[in-house]
């Protein structure tokens, strides 16, 4: 009988917590790689006014 609560536990618990744990690494590291080549291809346009405000070009 423990055997198969731990077998539940690893099925219902650890599996889908550590697979959610490393899609979030995932997802960070992407993002983190990919940002300096969206923020570039999108200077200037309405997008990128909106994500930086800080950064708009004083007339």
């Amino acid at each position: 009988m423990p055997g198969v609560i731990i077998i539940l536990f690893i099925l219902l618990v650890a599996i889908p917590v550590g697979f959610l744990m490393t899609m979030t690494i995932v997802a960070g590291v992407l993002g983190w790689t990919v940002e300096s080549e969206v923020d570039a291809a999108f200077v200037g346009t309405e997008e990128h006014t909106l994500a930086y405000p800080s950064a708009e070009p004083s007339a």
